[in-house]
């Protein structure tokens, strides 16, 4: 995988590159090399530090789009054991965009359901950039309706630009797939977690954003829109994006406020580009206490708390003595 940047990234990366080359001149014996290295390490954590707590929105969508950032499948392969893939809507056809299947998390079976991406040029056009078409959406409903039927915990990973809005999907009812799934969600008999890891844009996120416990990570975004639709729209463009992020407010902790998620789960130091390793592993212990706080709540419990978490988002809540 080839490593890229982003420019804010850039002081930053411009020192670690500094770091390396004395690190291959160090040959144990002089002292001065290793001081200076152990300065830029240093130097290297105060800037990341600095960087990193001062983020705009806009950086922070750019991160939920990083090219190096860990998809689903990545978080499968190092969360995950026994993935077992299944294929098809039994309708159409198989939509790659949409990955699906049951694994098992620690001792606990669970289905997973997920957009990927893709990696290369290859895969991103095989994976439709993970933009899925209805009988994508319609495939993770059967796989649903499979958990509901063993009640196994479905878990939901969220990371697409939205739906995607060509003239075959739209024929074979993508608004309708979409709907679908969000009444079948709301009241699908079996634990249910979401988990946004990088970009949840529209429709398209919320058609598998249905759940118990919402989970989202610490630079992933969740939106109705992109902030380039947005700009769009609003100012007819898109060089408005930035300023479409801040005025949206799409970030984790904006959510958190909102009660838009339940948790926001960190991210290894500089993102989880960064260290995919390290973002698994916060990623499992997120779901495994997710799981645990709504595995043994009764059917009817579990729905109507479900149903009164999603009645809540966006209602005006009035001060005491208010007008």
């Amino acid at each position: 995988m080839i490593l890229q940047y982003l420019d804010f990234e850039r002081p930053i990366v411009d020192l670690e590159n500094r770091l390396d080359q004395l690190r291959r001149l160090d040959d144990g014996t002089d002292k001065n090399v290793r001081e200076e290295a152990a300065k830029l390490e240093k130097k290297i954590a105060k800037i990341r530090k600095e960087i990193f707590s001062n983020l705009t929105r806009w950086q922070i969508t750019q991160l939920a789009r990083h090219p190096n950032r860990p998809y689903m499948l990545d978080y499968v392969n190092l969360c995950f054991r026994n993935f077992l893939e299944i294929h098809g809507d039994r309708t159409f056809r198989d939509d790659p965009s949409i990955v699906a299947g049951f694994a098992e998390l620690d001792a606990e079976k669970v289905v997973i359901i997920g957009q990927q991406k893709g990696r290369n040029t290859t895969e991103k056009i095989s994976r439709n950039f993970g933009m899925a078409h209805p009988e994508g959406y319609r495939k993770a409903l059967r796989i649903m309706k499979l958990a509901e039927k063993f009640r196994i915990p479905v878990i939901t990973i969220i990371d697409t630009p939205g739906a995607f809005p060509g003239i075959g999907a739209e024929e074979r009812g993508q608004s309708e797939a979409i709907a679908r799934n969000l009444l079948e969600m709301a009241r699908l008999e079996t634990p249910i977690v979401v988990i946004v890891i990088g970009e949840g844009g529209s429709g398209g996120a919320l058609a598998m954003g249905i759940g118990d416990e919402i989970l989202m990570m610490t630079y992933a975004i969740y939106s109705v829109i992109s902030p380039e639709g947005c700009a769009s729209i609003l100012w007819r463009d898109t060089a408005q994006a930035e300023t479409a992020a801040e005025m949206m407010k799409i970030t984790a902790p904006d959510l958190k406020k909102f009660g838009v998620v339940d948790r926001i789960i960190p991210e290894p130091e500089g993102g989880a580009h960064r260290d995919h390793k390290a973002a698994a592993d916060l990623v499992r212990a997120a779901l495994l206490e997710a799981l645990a706080s709504v595995r043994s709540l009764p059917i009817r419990q579990l729905l109507d708390r479900r149903y009164a978490k999603f009645r809540e988002i966006g209602r005006i809540k009035r001060k005491a003595g208010g007008g």
